[in-house]
């Protein structure tokens, strides 16, 4: 299993960011979670196969059609202990 933590920045709040990457990371059995970070970036954890996993970073980098993706930064991050892809909080 692959995971990792992204920090997506740019126009990515106010542009339905976290339901797109929900929706696009169930579509891929992604398991993690997304958030609105106070800085205005987007932070997500995503895990699983690493084609998959491959696949929802790509994604990252475009986003939903009205957001404007500057930057999508990795760094390894050990997986989620619960299954599932979900919106958390603002945090």
């Amino acid at each position: 299993m692959t995971a990792l933590l992204l920090a997506i920045t740019g126009r990515v709040q106010g542009v339905g960011y976290r339901d797109w990457l929900v929706r696009e990371a169930q579509r891929r059995g992604i398991q993690g979670w997304v958030r609105n970070r106070p800085d205005g970036s987007v932070q997500a954890l995503v895990a699983g196969e690493s084609e998959a996993v491959k696949a929802v970073v790509a994604a990252c980098h475009r986003g939903p059609l009205f957001a404007r993706v500057s930057q999508v930064a990795e760094s390894a991050h050990p997986p989620p202990e619960e299954t599932g892809f979900t919106r958390m909080a603002d945090g």
